[in-house]
C-alpha cells in the first residue's frame, strides 16, 4: 500500500463511549490491523473518545452558567471537586450520562467528537511488541477457531479487566 496516494491524514474510530462501543473499535482496529497495517504503522489511525458525562454548572459570581464534559468517572470527580471549591451547592449542578453519540445533538457531537479544536483523539500505535507478536495477539483474541486460547487468556488475566456495564 503506497502513502503517497492517501486522501486524508487521518481515519478516525468514532464508537460509542461504553463496552459496545469499544468492542466496535476492537473490531474496526481488527480490519485496519489485518488489511491496512501502514496506515497504522505510519500513525494516520486514531480513536475518538466521546465523553460519558456532560456537567451543567449554574452561573456562580462573575462566572457565567457553563458545561464540562469528561470521558470517565475519574473526569467526572475532578470537575465535581473543582465545583466544589468554586463553592457551588451539590443540588445545583445536573449531571447527564450519555448512552451512545446519537444521543447528542449536532452542538454537543460538534463540540466533544468531531471539532479538531476540542475533540480527543488518541493515535493508535503499535505497542513494545514486534508486528508479528502483535499479530499473533490479535489472531488470539479475534481470530476464527482460537475459542480454547481466548478462554485460557480471560482465565489468566480476567480479574485484571475493568469493565462499564
Amino acid at each position: 500500500m503506497s502513502m503517497s496516494g492517501l486522501r486524508y491524514g487521518k481515519v478516525c474510530i468514532l464508537s460509542d463511549a461504553d463496552v459496545d462501543g469499544s468492542h466496535i473499535q476492537v473490531l474496526l482496529l481488527t480490519l485496519f490491523f489485518r488489511h491496512f497495517p501502514k496506515l497504522i504503522e505510519t500513525g494516520h489511525v486514531f480513536v475518538a473518545r466521546p465523553p460519558l458525562f456532560r456537567v451543567d454548572a449554574p452561573a456562580r459570581g462573575k462566572k457565567p452558567a457553563s458545561k464540562a464534559y469528561a470521558l470517565d468517572e475519574g473526569e467526572l470527580t475532578a470537575i465535581l471537586d473543582k465545583l466544589r471549591k468554586e463553592g457551588v451547592r451539590e443540588a445545583a449542578w445536573s449531571i447527564s450520562r450519555f448512552k451512545g453519540l446519537g444521543e447528542m445533538n449536532a452542538e454537543q457531537l460538534w463540540d466533544t467528537t468531531l471539532n479538531p479544536d476540542t475533540r480527543r483523539l488518541m493515535p493508535v500505535m503499535l505497542g513494545a511488541i514486534d508486528f508479528g507478536q502483535t499479530e499473533a495477539l490479535i489472531t488470539k483474541l479475534m481470530g476464527k477457531g482460537e475459542a480454547a486460547a481466548r478462554r485460557e487468556l480471560m482465565e489468566l488475566h480476567g480479574d485484571s479487566v475493568e469493565l462499564d456495564v
